[in-house]
Formats: C-alpha cells, sequence, structure tokens
C-alpha cells in the first residue's frame, strides 16, 4: 500500500465541489450562465460548445442537456428530415401568408442564384442552427430553468414559453416575419423537446428545415410556393 505524501491534497473533493457549484444556482452557477449565454449571444456554435464544457465540467449526465443517443440513426433521418422539411413548406405555404408576410426573405435573398452563398449557409445550418442553437435553447436553457421551475407540468409549460420568446426575440434582424417564424417553429420544438428530452432528432429537423429554406431562397421559389394556396 503505497503512502499519500505529505502535504498532498485529495482533489476529487474539490473537483466535485467545484462541479457541484457550476450545477447549482448559486454565484458560480450564474456566472457559468452568463459566460454560456454571452457566447451564444456571440455566435451560436460557440454557445454551443461552452454547453459542452459546461456540462463535462459540472459533471451534468449528457442526458441532462438532451444529448440521447437514438436506437436507430437511420430511422431517426428518415423521421427528421422529411419532418423539418416539410415544416418549412407548412410555414411558407400556409402559416406565414396566413400572417400577411412577404413571400420574399429579403434578409436572405442574397443566396438567390448563389452558391457559395448556400454553402455557407449551408454549413452553418447545420452547425450553427442545427446543433448549436438546439444545445444552447433546448437543451441548456431547458436544464437551467427546470433546476429553477421543477419538472411540474405547468413548469415545463414555463420553460417552453420563456425559452420560445427569447428563441423568437433573437431573430429580429430578419423584422418581424423572421420573428413570427421562429417563435412558431421554436414553440414546435420546445413542446418536443419538453416531450421527449431528446436533442438528436430536433437537431436534424433543424438543420433540414433552414437548408429547405436555403433551397427555396436559392431556386427563386419563395413566391411561388408562398401562393400555392393563397394567390
Amino acid at each position: 500500500m503505497s503512502a499519500t505524501p505529505v502535504g498532498a491534497v485529495d482533489a476529487s473533493p474539490r473537483r466535485e465541489r467545484f462541479a457541484r457549484a457550476l450545477r447549482g444556482c448559486g454565484p458560480l452557477g450564474w456566472i457559468a450562465f452568463l459566460v454560456v449565454t454571452a457566447g451564444a449571444l456571440v455566435v451560436m456554435p460557440l454557445g454551443g460548445l461552452l454547453v459542452v464544457l459546461w456540462a463535462r465540467l459540472s459533471r451534468t449526465p449528457w442526458r441532462d442537456i438532451g444529448y440521447v443517443c437514438p436506437k436507430s440513426w437511420a430511422w431517426t433521418l428518415v423521421a427528421a428530415v422529411p419532418a423539418g422539411a416539410a415544416l418549412k413548406v407548412f410555414m411558407k405555404a400556409v402559416v406565414m401568408p396566413l400572417l400577411g408576410a412577404d413571400p420574399v426573405n429579403h434578409t436572405f435573398h442574397y443566396m438567390a442564384g448563389n452558391p457559395g452563398a448556400v454553402a455557407e449557409f449551408a454549413v452553418y445550418a447545420v452547425i450553427g442552427a442545427g446543433w448549436g442553437e438546439e444545445t444552447f435553447f433546448r437543451g441548456y436553457l431547458f436544464e437551467r430553468l427546470g433546476r429553477l421551475l421543477g419538472s411540474s407540468t405547468a413548469a415545463k409549460v414555463a420553460i417552453v414559453v420563456a425559452t420560445t420568446a427569447v428563441f423568437g426575440s433573437l431573430h429580429y434582424a430578419q423584422g418581424w416575419a423572421g420573428i413570427a417564424q421562429a417563435m412558431i417553429v421554436g414553440l414546435v420544438f420546445a413542446a418536443v423537446f419538453a416531450v421527449t428530452g431528446r436533442l438528436v432528432p430536433l437537431m436534424i429537423a433543424h438543420a433540414a428545415f433552414d437548408l429547405t429554406a436555403a433551397a427555396m431562397i436559392y431556386y427563386d421559389a419563395e413566391t411561388r410556393i408562398a401562393h400555392l394556396l393563397f394567390r
């Protein structure tokens, strides 16, 4: 049996106290929250990376932020990709016309016929939106607000509403139509996550939603799709 060197300190209790403080609602927990949120506001992939780092340092189970490996990746892709694409088509052809939105998304219209811009957007759609936004808005914020509010049905409803409001408001650069669409889509994704607790299908669906939007813009098909039902 090896003797513990004189003056040596067992780091495990200290690491555990540090992890508990990061998970908790004390000063260190709030500092961590502000740092992660600031990173997400700067650029969403950074927010996602900070969430992963926080989960690692705080010893938060991956399941608690929605990181659950699908039982079947193939079936998850088969279900999530069409679901995300169909949601975008439904928003463009039905919901947004009913709200009186302009058929053309002028914020991103520069991608029309521009393969380089679409390729750049596609990378962000997968990494920034699909992975980053879902990790932060659904995984991280649900975990943090759940620790504050609890796990009751009323708490989950409040969390869905709060995260949806934040998600929508951060799309202000796209005008009121962009905010409205983000609020509706965010509400759908938040409700699904509240029920399932699984992020991977939402990450895939979110990326498929944005990639479908990019395809509509690239092929200059927004107006045609928006007028499928409403002339």
